[in-house]
């Protein structure tokens, strides 16, 4: 079935106190309306629009930076929800498929329950809306069922005692036909104390049409929308609780589950052991039988298969580990390839680099990456080791199985097979700490008379 995603994002926000658009505060390194998109994602849709208002650049330029196929319109008046998304009528002129409405400040509606809301559409119903059973119905709008029909929905201001009494409620998300979505949308009204056009009115509309209307139902946690602060916090923890139980449940050990942090699109293989304290940013992919150890951070990189990473470890975005590469501690890494078996051990960085296979990389080596304008490049060959408290001064080649002095500053290419070493000349002068440290043991006395 042909889809098309409307994603409403035009709200402030008011409640969240801020210069940033509500949509584009974040969950997990993504922000709200991002989530929105992923939802819809499995389902292959067609088209992706979204409607922005407040901060519409701002909203256009990460939507955009996430999927440069979305489109973005313009809701310039806030005049309701049915309003907002018939400004997506001119962009899905001609298109022939069924519309699902989304909320970019609702992000955990989730690929299945979408799926479900297909099937009914594809079973016959001609509007179908999410529904949820709400512990606390409260102001909710309330599902009035008769049979298999969803026959209206009812505001909590508006309702009767006995329709108070409803627990199934509506979650805002609906879906039809995109012909049909817009033709009832244009015969929606605003004659209500808001004077506002509320897209809810379509049920009433499309049944006094002789169109069939279902609700399909989900968890109420599904339909948690974030409209403060308080919010964000409370949304985080549903989605990281969420998520380290699924990463559990396909096969990863999280030795203190409370203390990892995910990213809503970080992926673990079988067998991984993470420590406590572990960050998971944006673009992590990480292989079987990995160890991450305690207080790591890790962004935009991949950890092959067996690696060990830490304790205290930071991998930037472009680190690629091949199999079996080891990362200790205080070891930070942008950029960075490193193949099968190499290893950086502690107290280094490597940016900007290549490091061949079971190349070894001592103590306090960095690779001096940046002259103030420009990135240059570090090859380590295959098997080369690099003494600790080394410099390699880029653009710079280490070649396979060369062998770099502790404490050099390495500034042109090392053949292969080579030693390289740069070190002033020592001189020991016997006796002379005694009469130095006699001397300056004087020099503190005098000063303190």
């Amino acid at each position: 079935m042909t889809l098309a995603l409307i994603i409403l994002a035009a709200g402030k926000g008011t409640r969240m106190r801020s210069d940033l658009p509500k949509v584009l505060h974040p969950i997990a390194g993504a922000p709200l309306v991002v989530h929105a998109m992923e939802a819809g994602k499995p389902l292959s849709p067609e088209r992706c629009v979204v409607v922005a208002g407040h901060g519409a650049d701002l909203v256009r330029k990460r939507v955009l930076a996430h999927d440069p196929t979305a489109e973005i319109v313009l809701q310039t008046e806030q005049l309701g929800t049915a309003h907002a998304v018939d400004q997506a009528r001119a962009a899905l002129e001609g298109f022939e498929g069924d519309a699902i409405v989304l909320y970019g400040d609702t992000p955990f509606v989730s690929a299945e329950t979408l799926g479900d809301i297909q099937a009914a559409r594809a079973s016959g119903a001609d509007v179908v809306v999410l529904g949820f059973e709400a512990a606390v119905p409260g102001k909710y709008g309330r599902l009035v069922v008769e049979g298999d029909r969803l026959a209206r929905i009812v505001e909590a201001k508006d309702a009767t005692p006995a329709e108070l009494d409803i627990t199934l409620c509506n979650s805002g998300v609906v879906c039809a036909d995109s012909a049909t979505l817009f033709d009832l949308i244009s015969k929606v009204g605003n004659d209500n104390a808001s004077g506002e056009y509320y897209l809810t009115d379509i049920v009433d509309i499309a049944n006094a049409d002789g169109k069939r209307c279902v609700a399909v139902t989900c968890d109420e946690a599904e339909t948690l929308g974030v409209n403060s602060r308080v919010d964000l916090a409370a949304a985080e923890a549903v989605f990281q609780t969420s998520r380290r139980r699924q990463a559990m449940e396909e096969g990863a050990t999280l030795v203190a589950p409370e203390t990892v942090h995910f990213a809503y699109d970080t992926k673990l293989g079988r067998d991984v052991l993470v420590e406590p304290n572990v960050v998971f940013g944006p673009g992590v992919v990480v292989e079987d039988g990995v160890e991450l150890r305690a207080f790591s951070h890790l962004e935009g990189c991949h950890v092959g298969q067996g690696s060990i990473v830490g304790p205290y470890a930071r991998l930037r975005p472009g680190s690629d580990l091949a199999e079996g590469v080891k990362i200790g501690n205080f070891v930070e890494t942008k950029n960075a390839v490193l193949a099968k078996g190499a290893k950086v051990n502690h107290l280094s960085y490597i940016g900007d680099a290549s490091v061949g296979a079971e190349a070894n990389i001592g103590a306090g080596t960095i690779t001096c990456n940046y002259d103030g304008v420009l990135k240059h490049h570090t090859e380590i060959g295959e098997n080369a080791f690099i003494g600790s408290n080394s410099a390699l001064v880029a653009p710079v080649k280490i070649g396979a199985r060369a062998l770099v002095g502790a404490g050099s500053v390495i500034s042109r290419d090392v053949p292969d097979e080579a030693l390289a070493m740069t070190r002033a000349k020592q001189e020991v002068k016997p006796g002379l700490a005694a009469k130095l440290r006699a001397r300056l043991l004087e020099l503190k006395a005098s000063r303190k008379k």
